[in-house]
């Protein structure tokens, strides 16, 4: 048989803006890619990263330069070295991942040498905003076990919005997300008032670029690299400046990478932490099974949709369950 690739572009609209350091969000353009061979499919949500300007006209330029490859028969293996990791080679990992399910009647986490899937904790993002409105949707959150807050690097502010959400919700695990817009200077101070807040993760409190600034810099807290791990080939620097790296399926180029990068973390002391670029129940899908193998779970980007995809992934309880119906399953004949 010879595989045929459909590329579509969503428009996934947010039910409401959502605000971080330097930017806001109303929808999350997506590609989604199906590979179909014979009676079988495999399918692939990616939304890129804006930072890297990998937007959808990017992730489709890259997707056309291995049509033919892929059609051809490409395998996995041999598409890490046709693309950079990217959102293009994200959705088509995933596509290949549960087409190869599909074809060999295993599912994959199987076919991925993962742990069978069980419902994970994952943490609720709060976007940026006046400390009461943060405090208010800490309290809208009452299923949530977990918080992840959004900061804008102002220090005062951001102080007062952990503070407001710590009061409302002294019951939940919270951790905080920087996005780069802090410098060194500041952090003294602001890990001072994280740990006078029993908040348990800082994420990425410097910009990409100034990771040596943490050389020497003591946290109680962890601090985890997000954008200063995009892919494999920044793990071996993230040693004695981070504790614990995020894992994202677009920036890493896919599933296959993602576990390669948990693997090798955990051989160099580091947790694993597993999050998302705000997408739709297909592309979490895969990320949950990456959320097996990690400390943090952070995949709530399908509750900042206006509509989600059907079959969806269920949030009960504070825990994130997601079942092969919606990605991965493996269809039996008839």
């Amino acid at each position: 048989m010879t595989r045929t690739l459909d590329v579509a572009v969503e428009r996934l609209p947010f039910a409401k803006p959502f605000h971080i350091s330097g930017h806001v969000f109303t929808e999350s353009p997506v590609v989604v890619v199906t590979l179909a061979d014979g009676p079988h499919t495999g399918r692939g949500e990616a939304s890129g990263a804006y930072y890297l300007d990998d937007d959808v006209p990017a992730m489709l330029a890259a997707i056309e330069r291995v049509r033919a490859g892929i059609e051809a028969g490409m395998t996995r293996e041999a598409l890490q070295s046709a693309l950079p990791p990217c959102g293009g080679r994200n959705a088509l990992d995933c596509a290949l991942w549960e087409l190869e399910a599909r074809q060999t009647g295993r599912p994959v986490w199987d076919l991925a040498g993962l742990p069978e899937p069980t419902p994970l904790l994952t943490t609720f993002t709060l976007g940026a905003d006046a400390p009461e409105v943060m405090a208010e949707g800490a309290l809208a959150f009452s299923d949530a076990c977990a918080l992840k807050l959004k900061l804008t690097g102002e220090l005062a502010l951001d102080i007062a919005r952990v503070n407001a959400v710590r009061t409302a919700r002294p019951d939940c695990w919270i951790g905080v997300d920087a996005n780069q817009g802090f410098a060194i200077g500041d952090l003294p101070m602001l890990v001072e008032a994280l740990v006078a807040a029993d908040i348990r993760l800082l994420e990425q409190p410097l910009a990409r670029g100034r990771e040596a600034d943490l050389d020497g810099f003591v946290s109680p807290i962890p601090i985890a690299a997000d954008e200063s791990a995009l892919s494999l080939a920044d793990v071996p620097g993230l040693g004695g400046r981070f504790q614990t790296v995020n894992i994202k399926l677009d920036k890493c180029g896919g599933l296959t990478e993602a576990i390669a990068i948990a693997r090798t973390a955990r051989a160099q002391g580091l947790d694993v932490m597993v999050g998302n670029m705000v997408g739709s129940s297909l592309a979490m899908a895969p990320a949950y099974l990456l959320g097996q193998l990690c400390d943090v779970v952070d995949l709530d980007g399908p509750i900042f949709l206006a509509a989600d995809r059907v079959p969806s992934i269920r949030y009960a309880g504070g825990l994130i369950h997601c079942d092969e119906t919606v990605w991965g399953r493996v269809i039996s004949p008839k």
